[in-house]
């Protein structure tokens, strides 16, 4: 069963206006799927195949003379040096939508982008489900609890796997087949506990230092590491929002999970039951809001603007966005009722924030959407910024 995607309104717009499209995302979110759904004309060619990626490499001339057009290269960051050629190829020839790029590593791809393809590629991502594409299949857990612990991973859902049999053979072949080829690492159980202890900090201001002190290593390996999950789209940050605020503002940047189907997998929660007692089970539902609002952005070709702000005294906004010089603010709770101290710091906020605000939320654990002091209440389902 294909799930519709987001994302193919984008690519129906900008496969007529660029030469090459490319696609990223972790591994198993349904680059391939969508691609050969969106575009059965092209030829798929998987360059992960041994033949063919040698074929690919000793003679790259008489290869895209074979796929010269119309074609889908699928994990196309193995070969490197053929982004020159489809340069090349796209410099002789201007033609809309020649070529469709799809590849799980972020920054081989970017980098290889980066060095031939500039102004000539639109840059994609494609992440797991999000909660509309979910809804509109009849697929969305009914509270937030099931749908944390389930994640959003199109096996999960395609192949009706349950989240016990999923993740720990996804996490094993993440760790054999695209950190050891990005790192050249022998021993992998420093970098296993290394995402393990990024899983305990989800929700909270990063520390590399606390972090490589935990594992062993140092704080350059720590941000080594970190890179790697950001650039295969295990984890990523957001940065504090910065103000002419006369007060001392937290200056490190927050840590989220893309998928918190793995999160909880890597904290050991299999039940909601674990859930509910987790002792950072807010923090916990705020990365699952905080990735939904990431991932609708991508999913719309766009890149998400997202900030939090929290100074010394503990005042903090849990997400912010600034845009055409007004800020939509919004705090993230895990509750089902909502109490006065909920509204409390977006109340605060609104008196001493430097610009207007144009909307302030607050999406909770519930199913019910009211306003409550001008203050939009939003369903966790619901959840929006905007």
């Amino acid at each position: 069963m294909f799930i519709p995607r987001t994302l193919q309104r984008t690519l129906h717009r900008l496969i007529r206006t660029y030469p090459v499209l490319a696609i990223t995302g972790p591994r198993q979110s349904g680059k391939t799927t969508l691609l050969r759904k969106q575009f059965p004309e092209y030829k798929y060619v998987s360059l992960e195949n041994p033949d063919i990626r040698e074929r690919a490499e000793e003679d790259p001339n008489s290869f895209l003379k074979k796929y010269d057009r119309h074609v889908i290269f699928d994990e196309v960051q193995r070969t490197p040096h053929l982004f020159s050629y489809i340069q090349t190829k796209i410099d002789e020839d201007q033609t809309m939508g020649q070529f469709i790029l799809s590849g799980s590593q972020n920054f081989l791809l970017l980098q290889s982008i980066q060095q031939s393809l500039a102004g000539r590629v639109a840059m994609l991502k494609l992440l797991p489900f999000s909660m509309p594409e979910l809804e509109a299949a009849l697929l969305l857990s009914p509270d937030w609890e099931s749908a944390t612990i389930k994640g959003f991973y199109p096996p999960i859902f395609g192949r009706e796997m349950s989240p016990a049999d999923f993740y720990p053979h996804y996490v094993e072949t993440y760790l054999e087949r695209d950190v050891r080829n990005l790192i050249q690492i022998k021993d992998l159980s420093p970098f296993r506990q290394f995402l393990k202890r990024c899983a305990g900090h989800a929700g909270q201001l990063l520390n590399l230092s606390e972090l490589a002190r935990d594992c062993g290593i140092s704080p350059p390996t720590a941000k080594a590491w970190l890179s790697v999950l950001e650039s295969s789209f295990i984890l990523f940050t957001i940065s504090p929002y910065f103000t002419n605020f006369n007060k001392r503002l937290i200056k490190r940047p927050k840590l989220y999970f893309y998928d918190t189907g793995l999160l909880c997998h890597l904290l050991g929660i299999t039940s909601e039951a674990e859930l509910d007692t987790y002792y950072q089970r807010g923090n916990i539902f705020e990365n699952l809001i905080i990735a939904e609002l990431h991932k609708r952005r991508l999913h719309q070709g766009q890149q998400p603007a997202f900030h939090f702000f929290q100074d010394s005294n503990k005042n903090e906004i849990d997400i912010l966005s600034e845009k055409a010089g007004r800020l939509y603010i919004a705090e993230i709770k895990a509750t089902r009722t909502p109490t006065a101290r909920h509204f409390k710091p977006l109340e605060k906020f609104r008196k001493t924030a430097p610009l207007p605000i144009a909307k302030a939320s607050l999406i909770y654990g519930g199913e019910e959407a009211f306003e409550h002091k001008g203050i939009h209440v939003l369903p966790w389902k619901s959840c929006k910024l905007f």
